[in-house]
């Protein structure tokens, strides 16, 4: 597939693929006009990384991860170095910060949300009353 079907299937920038490939994190065949094919396998490597970079992992750690990965739901580890299982530690503990925020923010807006709708309802009665 070409790279405008790849960014399209997982809603990633172009240009983002681009910087994957210059990164090493995704490796296209190239043909013979010099344009990109992207392997159907890419599609959930492209989603993975973008899933790790959105996380707040960097690119220099999501290279070292790569060949622990499979496929999106299988691991697959044959020597991980020691320094990696320390940057990914710290990683997941910074993620699970900002899911905590995340989570926290959500309960704000819904109880906000409720209060909104209750406030309407409310309105509505007297208005119908």
């Amino acid at each position: 597939m070409r790279i405008g079907e790849l960014a399209k299937l997982t809603d990633t920038p172009a240009r983002s693929l681009r910087y994957y490939e210059a990164q090493g994190l995704i490796e296209p065949r190239r043909l013979p006009n010099g344009y990109r094919e992207y392997d159907d396998y890419l599609v959930g490597r492209v989603t993975q990384i973008r899933g790790l970079i959105d996380s707040g992992i960097p690119t220099r750690i999501i290279k070292q991860m790569l060949p622990c990965l499979g496929s999106p739901l299988k691991i697959v580890v044959d020597d991980a170095e020691p320094e990696l299982l320390e940057l990914l530690a710290v990683e997941r503990d910074r993620m699970t910060d900002r899911i905590d925020c995340l989570t926290q923010n959500r309960n704000a807006i819904d109880s906000y949300i409720d209060a909104v709708r209750e406030a309407r309802s409310a309105r509505s009665t007297a208005d119908a009353a």
